[in-house]
């Protein structure tokens, strides 16, 4: 969006008459944005410019169409309407600024679609792809080694013995720490803020 196309010629010629300091002039014009506000400078007495007593007042100007809720004042010309910017920014500069912030929004776009596509490593496993949770090494899936461990050994000569009655077998049993097993943490996925 220029500013400067939208400019009609004498309302152009009347802003730079406007901007020449002359002496007997109370309020110069210092600049515009792409908004259409203008921005001014003015001495509240006349007098010696290069005083220190005289310091410059800043104003802004907004067209009169514009309500005043609406109007947006670039951060460049709140620098310099508060004294922290001594040269006013230009035409060129404010569009160069605009340009930034578009292709920082298309960056972070970018950057946002590039995030959403990675897999999260906070998603159950498997969730996405359909595929099971692997299962856990414990005594209910694996029967086999439980299995082996239970069947009759053989001893030195191949004859097969059979295990003695263990006292204590019955009683670990019974206790809930001998059956408990410990199973997989699936927390629930955390949503991304």
């Amino acid at each position: 969006m220029s500013l400067a196309k939208q400019i009609s010629p004498i309302r152009k010629a009347w802003y730079q008459w406007k901007a020449l300091r002359l002496p007997w002039r109370k309020q110069f014009l210092v600049g515009l944005d792409l908004q259409g506000n203008t921005y001014w400078e003015f001495r509240l007495e006349r007098g010696d410019p290069n005083s220190p007593d005289s310091r410059f007042r800043r104003i802004v100007k907004y067209p009169r169409s514009t309500h005043y809720s609406d109007v947006v004042v670039p951060p460049q010309w709140h620098q310099w309407l508060r004294y922290q910017r001594q040269q006013a920014p230009s035409l060129s500069e404010q569009a160069s600024d605009v340009y930034r912030q578009e292709r920082i929004k298309v960056l972070a776009a970018e950057a946002d679609a590039r995030w959403e596509a990675k897999p999260s490593l906070l998603d159950m496993p498997g969730q996405e792809k359909g595929q099971p949770v692997p299962p856990l090494n414990t005594g209910r899936t694996q029967p086999q080694e439980r299995a082996a461990r239970e069947s009759p050994t053989r001893n030195e000569r191949g004859e097969v013995t059979e295990q003695k009655d263990d006292p204590w077998k019955q009683a670990r049993s019974t206790s809930p720490g001998e059956t408990w097993q410990p199973e997989a943490w699936s927390p629930p996925p955390a949503r991304k803020r």
